[in-house]
């Protein structure tokens, strides 16, 4: 329902704003660039949908053979103890609670091409144990949230943009990306957790974020001492090793189970296609939404409303020339990322502003995208409050990225 109030208004907004345009300013060019954004973001919808196929198929062949093979289950009962609590509704040690720790790992590792069908595989999962099919479940919206949240260990491609255009020290918001990223996932757990009546101050659940506080510091320290060149070898070569090892563990324990790899590989790949298939629709809706919006100049107008309004304050506004990042990553990856390199090619890539253009890309995830893409694989209608807490995490994570960097770069 939130989805459908969320899609009619950014029609709306559109053309209100666009026909504003045209009768006060005479831009006779804006309902045209409308139309057109419509067909390009219908095409680009299509077109990340076809691209996923293969992805999907793969790593949804690979799972299979996981699952069969035990791998999943002996990593479900791993992690029991802190699932169990953080999703109450999930039986103890069932396999999907393993889905999303992988899912969640390969996130945190920056593996998009293996976090994407493992997130959709989970959320299947889940939708086999929902009551109410047309519905979000409690563990649906709290999966959902961690993954909008983004949090990422290696922001290794913002940094190979930073390189590209030019930046003295590209890795110097790395330790700003993961502080931001992680007040992000926090906030979103604790709104979540707040509307499910979760307590966060169970020992374990404690105990799960003092050891992640730990792991970021570690990274932190590990990485502050190494050289740029040092990093971008080490952050890729983990990455891969990780890839690598999981699908040869995968392979090498379903073989130990006496199971047929290929035929389990099939069998999964079948339903990686089906899904594929299946989001495109609710892709292309979102991405069309998002698409008339910013045709309209309705995010250029918000940007102007939001100077305006700090000016009056009297705050400093140095962080207003980033603001479109933030505001555009909740909609649009590739719609942030542009808004990034635009920050950064318009005010310089070592400016105030490129580099918390740069933090804000990182520090939260595409919310629109992943509500649309992971909610219509199963047929959710009713979202009930993911929307709410996963723009409280990218609430979250635009404050502490605008505080955190004028600490370090202000």
């Amino acid at each position: 329902m939130v989805l459908n109030y969320i899609f009619i208004a950014f029609f709306l907004i559109a053309f209100v704003i666009a026909t504003v345009r045209l009768v006060f300013f005479g831009d006779i060019d804006v309902f045209p660039a409308i139309i057109d954004s419509t067909f390009s973001s219908a095409k680009t919808g299509f077109e990340i949908s076809l691209g996923l196929t293969g992805v999907l198929s793969l790593w949804l062949g690979i799972m299979k053979v996981g699952e069969k093979g035990g791998v999943v289950s002996v990593l479900a009962r791993c992690l029991s103890p802190f699932f169990t609590r953080l999703f109450p509704s999930i039986p103890k040690g069932h396999p999907v609670t393993g889905t999303i720790f992988m899912n969640i790992a390969a996130n945190m590792l920056g593996l998009d091409n293996a976090a994407t069908p493992m997130g959709l595989k989970a959320m299947k999962e889940l939708q086999e144990l929902n009551s109410d099919k047309e519905c979000a479940s409690n563990a649906m919206i709290m999966f959902l949230v961690l993954n909008t949240s983004g949090l990422t260990l290696i922001p290794v491609s913002i940094m190979v943009y930073r390189a590209q255009l030019g930046a003295a020290n590209p890795t110097d918001i790395f330790v700003p990306i993961l502080l931001a990223t992680f007040f992000s996932t926090l906030a979103g757990i604790i709104a979540t957790a707040a509307y499910q009546k979760i307590n966060l101050f169970n020992r374990i659940l404690l105990l799960a974020l003092v050891v992640m506080a730990t792991l970021v510091a570690g990274v932190i320290w590990a990485f502050a001492v190494m050289s740029q060149e040092t990093m971008d070898i080490i952050s890729k070569t983990v990455a891969n090793v990780v890839l690598m090892t999981i699908i040869v563990l995968f392979f090498f324990a379903g073989m130990l189970k006496k199971v047929n790899v290929y035929d389990a590989f099939i069998e999964g790949a079948k339903d990686g296609f089906r899904t594929a298939v299946t989001i495109i629709p609710y892709l292309i809706a979102i991405l069309v939404a998002i698409g008339v919006f910013r045709a309209s100049g309705a995010m250029d107008w918000l940007i102007d409303g939001v100077a305006w309004g700090v000016a009056c304050l009297g705050i400093d506004t140095d962080f207003v020339g980033a603001l479109p990042t933030a505001l555009m990553k909740p909609l649009s990856g590739s719609g942030a990322r542009g808004m990034m390199v635009d920050a950064m090619t318009q005010y310089g890539a070592d400016s105030f502003v490129g580099r918390l253009a740069s933090v804000f890309q990182g520090s939260t995830d595409t919310t629109f995208y992943i509500l649309a893409v992971y909610f219509g694989s199963v047929g959710i209608r009713r979202t009930r409050h993911a929307v709410a807490c996963g723009l409280a995490a990218d609430l979250s994570g635009i404050i502490a990225a605008i505080v955190i960097c004028y600490l370090f770069f202000g």
